[in-house]
């Protein structure tokens, strides 16, 4: 018996749309990055792009646990002397909630090309308004 090879052509996706409002920061970026792998399909395949597209509303309402606030730091370096920016959780969260849970995500995706395809499909909102109700997302419940 042979095990099931997924060509890329015979992708189906869906859209999802997960809400952060409440929500833990790492457990909805591990539900998001689970969907984009495709790990939840009977078809996946791990050299195949076969993961869904999500959508992620109400970013700056997602949670920090513990200390992380204060204690969780962003670094970002621009490759010139003195050129580091440290940012903390608290300041991410109040003025840059998109881009900290598109770093949480990307941080569990695959560090590759097949990774950054993936990560193409991801869409992070700070509201809980998105443009995207044409393609008819279905809600995804976290538990």
């Amino acid at each position: 018996m042979n095990s099931y090879m997924q060509k890329k052509e015979t992708v189906e996706r869906k859209w999802y749309v997960i809400d952060a409002e409440g929500q833990v920061l790492g457990r909805v970026a591990a539900k998001a990055a689970h969907m984009l792998r495709g790990k939840h399909k009977p078809t996946y395949t791990p050299h195949i792009d076969c993961g869904d597209y999500i959508i992620i509303i109400n970013a700056e309402k997602a949670v920090l646990t513990g200390n992380k606030l204060e204690d969780k730091m962003y670094y970002n370096h621009s490759m010139y002397p003195g050129g580091l920016r440290v940012r903390s959780a608290k300041v991410m969260q109040e003025q840059y909630p998109v881009e900290m849970v598109e770093r949480a995500v990307k941080g569990m995706l695959p560090h590759n090309r097949l990774g950054r395809q993936m990560y193409k499909k991801l869409f992070v909102y700070a509201g809980s308004e998105h443009p995207h109700m044409a393609q008819k997302p279905e809600v995804l419940e976290m538990k």
